[in-house]
Order: C-alpha cells, then structure tokens, then sequence
C-alpha cells in the first residue's frame, strides 16, 4: 500500500466525491474491505475546498460525474490545473458512454474511468491499476531526486534488457541524461516495459486486461520469461547526444503492433484498466514520439535547443 504524502507503505487514502448515498455506502464499503481509508464528499465543492486545505492528504480521488454545486468535470479540470494536486489519479465514475463526453474527460486528464452500473472487482481492479500507476512515478522520481546524475556527460550508449526490473532500473538512469528527468522518466520506463511485455513476450492488449482482472499478471510474466520461445529474447536501447537533442531508439524482438490506435487518448478504451502508456509517453515525457516500421522500434526525443519539453500535444509522426 502506499501514501503519496508519506512516501511510505501505508494505507491510500481515497476521496470518494459522490452525492448518491447508496452507491457512496458500496462503493466505501469496498474499499474498506480492501483496506483503503476513504473520506466522503457529498459536492463537488466541498471536495474542493477539502482538496485546498490538504493537499497532501490523497493518493485518489474518486469521482462522480453529476455533482451538486461542482459537476465531476469541473473539479477534475480544478484539479490538475493546480501544481500541487495535479499529479493525483482522479477515476470517472459516469453513466455516460458517448465519445464526447469521454473524450472532454479524457483533455482534463481522467485517464481512468468506472461505468455504472459496476462490478466490484471492476471497482478494485481500477482503483488497483490507478494507485500501482501513481506508486510508480512517485517511485521513480523519488530515486531520481536522490541519486546523483553520473550520466549527463554520456554521448551515446547501447543497452541491452530482458525482465520488466531491466526496464524500470534502465529507464531511472537513462533518465539522469535529460534536463528534466522527473518528466522523462515515466515515458522512458512505459516504452522500455512495453518492448518486453508486448514485444518480445508477445503479450496482446486483451490477454494483458484478462490477466489483470485476475490478478494473474505477475505470474503470466515470469512464466513467459522463462519458457523456451521467449527466453532468449532481449530488447535495446539506444541512446544518442547531438547538439539539438537527446534520442532513445528502443527496440523489441517481436511482431511489432499497430501502433496507431495507442498514440493518443481514445474514448473507446476509456474504461481499460490499461492501455494508456504510450499516450501519457508522448503527451508528457517527450518533445516526439516516432514508430518505425510494424512497431517493434520506438525513437523518443527529448529538444535541447533552449525549450523544456512541453505538455502539449504533438502529431503523430508517420510510420
């Protein structure tokens, strides 16, 4: 378990804002039973004002889309507009499921969405993936803030990974070479998990959610390391310093994918308990994100000509 305020392994605490006392009372008693501490808000403003005085105090915000005096979308577009609150997971709970209204989500930053009505282990496993997502970047930028940066002065270096702990150890240095590598060190780390578990370990979108909503994820990973058509593979990174930028090309072994479908937000997956890396990859870790060929190569480049890579989106650059 985990507390962002604490960085230590305690339990989350969960804002729950929703005004429906019935599903407060289900969705609270859940959570509970997992072990969570949840505080209720009844509207959206006082969620707000409760958000203001403790800034520190969530590790996520769980919230209803029809609110009294604050919708849902309001209060999450007044939450990642504020510094100190931003970087807190925030679940849409809505019945509504047309693109529209997804998508307006989805530009406000409601990366993770909860349909109703919802099945329990739905419930957990988003909730789950939400936290284990925020865990690791808070993770990683804690070992970035205090670990020195021996890497700055590399011009260029090959590397070489297999298991899902190469990627994220590899991702935390190779970070060190960028002049903002909190931002970088997110996207670094999904590109570099993605060559493994989809590439090399052939790994498709449906089979990851199945094995998710199981919770059998960890173990379809060791086992597939381990056996014979996979065991052998291994991915890289290549990393290069010019006088205008930093790249890291990453490739993988496997069949490649359509990658396409998975470079920005979509409304259709918005209820995916995963599925949203590369998108947060371009959208916030680096100035280009360019797929090569069928997919199983990557280059992410970070601009070194005076602008500090940006939140803004880019377009997708062609295959």
């Amino acid at each position: 378990m985990f507390r962002r305020g604490s960085g230590m392994n305690t339990s989350p605490n969960v804002l729950l804002v929703e005004d429906e006392e019935i599903i407060s009372i289900v969705i609270e008693s859940i959570l509970q039973d997992r072990g969570y501490r949840i505080d209720v808000c009844r509207n959206g403003m006082h969620a707000w004002e409760k958000l203001q005085a403790e800034p520190a105090a969530y590790d996520l915000v769980l919230l209803d889309w029809g609110l009294p005096s604050l919708d849902g979308i309001e209060l999450l577009r007044l939450i990642k507009s504020d510094r100190s609150l931003a970087g807190i997971p925030v679940i849409i709970e809505t019945a509504r499921s047309d693109k529209n209204s997804i998508q307006q989500g989805l530009n406000q930053g409601a990366y993770y969405y909860l349909t109703k009505p919802f099945q329990p282990e739905v419930l957990l496993a988003v909730v789950d993936a939400a936290l284990e997502q925020h865990h690791e970047q808070y993770r990683m930028q804690e070992n970035l803030r205090s670990a020195e940066r021996p890497l700055a002065l590399m011009q260029e270096g090959r590397f070489r990974f297999q298991t899902l702990d190469d990627a994220r150890v590899l991702a935390t240095h190779l970070a060190r070479t960028c002049p903002e590598p909190e931002r970088a060190v997110q996207g670094l780390q999904e590109l570099m998990v993605n060559a493994v578990e989809h590439g090399n370990l052939g790994i498709c979108y449906a089979e990851k959610g199945r094995y998710v909503l199981a919770g059998t994820w960890a173990e379809e990973i060791e086992r597939r390391l381990a056996a014979p058509e996979y065991s052998q593979r291994f991915a890289e990174v290549d990393f290069r310093r010019s006088r205008g930028e930093l790249s890291f090309t990453i490739s993988d072994q496997g069949d490649g994918f359509d990658w396409t479908e998975y470079m920005d937000f979509s409304p259709e997956r918005a209820f995916d308990i995963h599925g949203r890396g590369i998108a947060m990859a371009r959208h916030l870790s680096f100035d280009s994100l360019e797929y090569l060929g069928n997919g199983n190569t990557v280059i992410a480049r970070f601009n070194l000509c005076g602008h500090s890579v940006g939140l803004n989106p880019v377009k997708p650059a062609a295959a």
